[in-house]
């Protein structure tokens, strides 16, 4: 009797399911990004070279992560000709800290396109955070200009999205910038940044140390987070 109630039960909630009216068809998942893949081992800096700037401080590793002395520019940057990664569709993240300064303790160039940008986080006397450049403006003086305090010695999660027409980045887990790209022009800010290219990071004056340098792909139609 208990058996035939049960069976009644179950019949009668899939009747109730829902089903794909005639005619439709069920909604394919949502695409999902891929896992998250690193780039630093947290000893050393293989696949990694000491930027080729003037003046440069050092560079070293402790505790797990990269230090980044202080210098007029100091940073490292991806020793083969490419990054592991395309030039659209690819998120990047990495956790930065200001240890010393009061100038830009992250700078991540990255390509974009067929060219290359660097976002600046604590620049122009420590708060300014924005891409460098677009349509010549820097990070400065361009629609993704800033201002945001950062607490020395604290770490800050840094994402960065590229897009096949925009790019957006946030900072612990906040969207800061959101940008179409259209027919902007993208480049990298006159002067010896180029040397972080095709992917790096540098500092400005100032110490700085990072860690879980990590990257992953994007499906081609990734939904866009729009800043609200």
């Amino acid at each position: 009797m208990r058996a035939t109630l049960v069976i009644q039960i179950i019949a009668g909630a899939a009747l109730f399911a829902p089903v794909p009216l005639a005619g439709q068809e069920a909604k394919p998942a949502a695409p999902v990004a891929g896992p998250w893949r690193p780039l630093f081992d947290g000893k050393s800096l293989a696949n990694w070279k000491e930027s080729d700037f003037f003046g440069a401080g050092k560079v070293s590793i402790e505790n797990g992560a990269i230090t980044i002395g202080k210098g007029f520019l100091t940073g490292i940057t991806w020793a083969e000709a490419s990054p592991p990664f395309p030039a659209t569709g690819y998120e990047i993240r990495i956790e930065a800290a200001r240890l010393a300064g009061s100038d830009f303790f992250a700078g991540i160039t990255f390509p974009v396109r067929d060219s290359f940008c660097t976002w600046i986080n604590g620049g122009w006397g420590g708060q300014v955070v924005g891409l460098s450049s677009i349509d010549g403006a820097d990070a400065s003086m361009n629609e993704t200009t800033l201002n945001r305090n950062f607490e020395l010695g604290r770490w800050y999660s840094l994402r960065l999205r590229v897009g096949s027409d925009s790019i957006s980045a946030w900072i612990d887990d906040e969207l800061v910038i959101d940008v179409r790209i259209g027919k902007k022009w993208i480049a990298l800010r006159e002067g010896d940044i180029d040397r972080s290219v095709p992917f790096g990071i540098a500092t400005y004056s100032t110490v700085a140390a990072v860690r879980k340098i990590e990257w992953r792909p994007l499906p081609p139609d990734a939904p866009q987070e729009r800043k609200r």
